[in-house]
């Protein structure tokens, strides 16, 4: 069967906004069960969500005994749903607390086809959605268990509800009450992930759309006191019971210790440059990297259409005020790239030219070498000779992706370019996230440290030793997640005491010395159980830890 009558077949109704989904399904399921627990922010926010269950609080998030008032609480809500219906916080599956994010991004794909179904074909509709779906920072962001894959989401919902209100009127299919309410929903449930991006995300957009067209009558009929009553409903319970929960001091940390320093400077060492966006954008997009030129001259032939303007209007003023925001990271324009997604699907439309063709080609081609390149370089650094198999299959499929999707882009038609692109693309991705990436011991020290404590039936949720563990030289939050919310992260001291408490520790080369003399000093004695080398990829330290136990001898009544 063809590619047109797959597309035909599947674009109709809401056939084409979920096979949308299927395709970001298949581009994040595989990390999403094969990563282990990532550092830091992952492991932060299912710690948190952990707590959360443990200690039947749903209003104050906590990492351990320290207050985390940076985000809304939506993410952990929906992890803490995860995790109630498929596993349990003792457990620390990542797995669960991961879903979230998955089906985030899967409504990402969606939206993205629906909003552009009121504007374009439904073929290029269902190709903005795949490729939405199919793209390395969505589909990278779909397996771990923070906020900005569920932000995608419900963020591209309300501009994809807008884009149909906007269509409506400029003769577009009719729009009802239903993707209002569909708008204000999506919105207000953005602002609980992670407050108010995805009100900046749209309310630039009309503004823009406003200037532009010279008239704004269609914003004006958003129902906009419904708006803030939906808003109020699903925020403002939250909102009031955090604040009087912690005095206000949610608010003032989260704007003055997060919100305030990310717009003064580079936040946590985060800063960079304007342009920092533009030029990983097509690393971020790939394999959808084949039509950015294409989408490009789409955008300024056919800016006159309403699809066009709105995907501009959309795109330009986010990318420009997180460009001049001094604080940046990869996925911070993530909310945007459904409009990305758009101007290519619209530049599938029509034959591209001989340019578009040739600087798309090329600029794919180069991504996916230097992809496959950093697929070899992790393997020389942190694989070993059996891990090759697994290097060489992840960098041949990205490759390919970039080099067959850019030599059918010049030699055939670009649907079946960037039909190929795709495929090649996921199963790269897969294949990376599932097969080579969790293969790379060195770099995961919490689940080696977690497994060598299991092997000796010291992990406290098995209810065996005495617990917490304590732990001296390494405070990564994926150890804290992985061993529980009590485990220790102070000193070679107090390592030193939970080994004469009969409790296990760890303990990292640089504290090692004193470690021995605090134990002797307590008249203690410690049998080494296992020693994990690896790097501490947060900080780039190379690491020796030993996991210590008291004597048999001495743990006997």
């Amino acid at each position: 069967m063809s590619l047109d009558r797959i597309l035909a077949r599947w674009s109709g109704g809401w056939r084409g906004p979920a096979l949308a989904a299927f395709v970001a399904f298949l581009a994040g399921l595989p990390g999403l069960m094969a990563m282990p627990t990532l550092d830091r922010d992952e492991a932060r926010f299912a710690q948190a969500t952990a707590q959360m269950l443990e200690q039947d609080d749903y209003v104050v998030i906590r990492f351990q005994d320290d207050p985390r008032f940076k985000k809304p609480v939506g993410i952990h809500w929906l992890q803490a749903a995860s995790v109630s219906v498929l596993s349990s916080p003792e457990a620390r599956q990542i797995w669960a607390y991961r879903i979230p994010s998955l089906l985030g991004a899967m409504l990402a794909a969606a939206a993205c086809a629906w909003g552009a179904a009121a504007f374009f074909s439904r073929r290029a509709s269902v190709m903005a959605g795949a490729m939405l779906g199919a793209s390395f920072l969505l589909s990278t962001e779909a397996f771990i268990a923070k906020t900005d894959a569920a932000l995608a989401g419900t963020t591209t919902l309300a501009l994809a509800a807008l884009g149909r209100l906007y269509a409506a009127r400029n003769g577009g299919p009719p729009a009802g009450r239903r993707v209002i309410w569909t708008f204000w929903g999506a919105l207000a449930v953005a602002m609980l992930i992670k407050g108010p991006v995805a009100l900046l995300v749209a309310g630039l957009a009309m503004v823009v759309l406003a200037v532009w067209d010279r008239r704004a009558g269609w914003i004006g009929g958003l129902k906009w006191w419904w708006g803030l009553i939906i808003i109020l409903a699903v925020v403002g319970p939250w909102a009031g019971a955090v604040t009087v929960a912690t005095d206000g001091g949610f608010w003032s940390e989260a704007v003055g210790s997060d919100l305030a320093p990310k717009l003064a400077g580079g936040q946590e060492s985060h800063g960079a440059p304007p342009g920092y966006h533009l030029l990983l954008a097509p690393i971020l997009a790939f394999p959808m990297t084949l039509l950015l030129p294409a989408a490009a001259v789409a955008a300024w032939r056919f800016r006159r259409e309403p699809g066009v303007r709105f995907a501009l209007a959309w795109l330009i003023p986010t990318w420009l005020v997180f460009e001049l925001l001094p604080t940046k990271l990869p996925h911070y324009l993530m909310p945007a790239y459904g409009a990305i997604a758009w101007l290519a699907a619209r530049a599938l439309s029509e034959p591209l030219g001989a340019v578009a063709k040739g600087v798309g080609a090329g600029l794919a081609a180069v991504v996916g070498l230097a992809l496959a390149g950093g697929v070899f370089y992790l393997l020389a650094e942190y694989g070993e000779a059996s891990d090759a198999w697994a290097a060489v299959l992840s960098a041949g499929l990205l490759a390919a992706a970039g080099l067959v999707g850019g030599w059918l882009l010049l030699r055939r038609d670009a649907d079946t370019a960037i039909a190929a692109a795709l495929a090649l693309g996921l199963l790269g991705h897969g294949a990376l996230a599932a097969l080579f990436a969790p293969r790379l011991d060195p770099l995961w020290l919490s689940a080696r440290l977690e497994q060598a404590l299991g092997d000796a039936r010291l992990l406290p949720r098995q209810g065996i030793a005495e617990a917490p563990v304590a732990v001296a030289g390494y405070a990564e939050p994926s150890l804290v997640f992985a061993l529980g919310t009590d485990t220790g992260l102070e000193g070679p001291a107090e390592a030193a005491q939970a080994v004469v408490e009969r409790r296990p520790a760890i303990v990292e080369q640089a504290d090692e010395a004193d470690f021995r003399k605090a134990l002797a000093a307590r008249g203690g004695r410690a049998i080494q159980v296992a020693v994990v080398k690896g790097v501490n990829y947060s900080k780039g330290d190379p690491m020796t830890l030993r996991v210590y136990m008291a004597p048999v001898r001495e743990l006997q009544p």
